[in-house]
């Protein structure tokens, strides 16, 4: 799946070029449209914020294809104890059902050493989102992100991952929320290792250590998920990446949503548009078909994830019966699944 909905990286990066305090409204729909349009036909799902991507770009999304739209606004309050997440303003879990979305994607910065004021306003605001997707009837993505405390060494407020992260403090925040009582239905994880310190595998020369204790941090995380999840890409490079979905495959995740590892190079030739289109064919497209063969090839299908029984979830070809055996599968709330 590809990700459009950043925000202040792409704000920053225009603003920076054309020498302005703040990035022109038509040069944000401009880049957001290219990216849809050069890349999400290559994608299963095309993930859209409302302020910029939907209104410049949604018309290039085939009705084929999932549509998912965020909820979450890119600012947030932050004092001493942590973090505090807010949805955009006048946009709702209403308004994406109306406006056709497929899934409602929410994003939360967490910490589970916060202050316990943070913590409790941040699962009472992802409880909320569950609730109101229960209502709509649509799924909920929900994404975290780990980040450096006010204050402390390594501090900053942009969208990027946290060289120093610990991966028991990535763990732990996936099992905060993996309570029915959240609603999420589809986990999207960071990578529990900073991208650059994952060892390759397939390198001559590979800490045989390192890679153990990575694909153990990795199968914690989707122990605790306890659900389908996916991959975010954090910023890292397109070969960082490609190593996060091999340990990440390893452990069954179900694939990837991503984008600045997919795009982030061929954006860096804006203001000049045609170089940038000319960049995406020839280095992002090629690198998302490389991602969707190692999944094709490597990743676990959602229908046959652990939480939905041993043997899976029968969506097409059941025959006659289909209604009434998805209707005791959706009925099982006693194994904490939503219908």
């Amino acid at each position: 799946m590809l990700a459009v909905d950043q925000r202040p990286p792409i704000k920053n990066l225009i603003s920076e070029r054309r020498g302005l305090d703040a990035a022109p409204y038509d040069d944000v729909c401009g880049v957001k449209a290219m990216l849809v349009e050069e890349l999400a036909g290559r994608c299963s799902a095309v993930l859209l914020d409302p302020h910029y991507a939907y209104p410049a770009a949604v018309q290039l999304v085939s009705p084929a294809q999932g549509l998912v739209l965020t909820l979450e606004d890119s600012l947030f309050s932050e004092d001493e104890g942590g973090r505090r997440s807010t949805s955009i303003d006048d946009w709702s879990v209403a308004k994406i059902k109306r406006a056709g979305g497929d899934a409602v994607k929410v994003l939360a910065w967490y910490r589970p050493d916060a202050s316990a004021a943070v913590r409790e306003y941040q699962h009472e605001f992802v409880a909320a989102v569950g609730d109101a997707c229960r209502r709509f009837d649509i799924p909920f993505v929900f994404e975290l992100l780990v980040y450096p405390l006010l204050g402390t060494s390594g501090h900053t407020q942009d969208y990027v991952e946290q060289p120093g992260k610990r991966a028991e403090d990535v763990i732990e925040s996936v099992a905060a929320f993996a309570d029915p009582e959240y609603g999420v239905d589809l986990f999207k994880l960071e990578s529990p290792w900073p991208a650059a310190d994952l060892p390759d595998p397939e390198s001559h020369d590979f800490d045989e250590s390192a890679v153990e204790r990575a694909r153990a941090d990795f199968v914690e995380l989707g122990r605790q998920a306890d659900r389908p999840w996916v991959v975010l890409s954090a910023g890292a490079t397109k070969e960082q990446f490609r190593r996060v979905l091999h340990f990440a495959y390893d452990a069954g995740a179900s694939g990837y949503l991503a984008g600045r590892a997919i795009w982030w190079e061929a954006f860096q030739r804006f203001p000049d548009w045609n170089a940038m289109r000319a960049a995406l064919g020839q280095d992002a497209v090629p690198y998302v078909e490389l991602l969707n063969r190692i999944t094709d090839a490597d990743a676990r299908p959602w229908t046959t994830h652990l939480a939905y029984g041993p043997d899976g979830v029968s969506l097409a070809g059941a025959g006659a019966a289909f209604r009434q055996t998805y209707a005791d599968f959706a009925d099982a709330d006693d194994r904490g699944l939503e219908t």
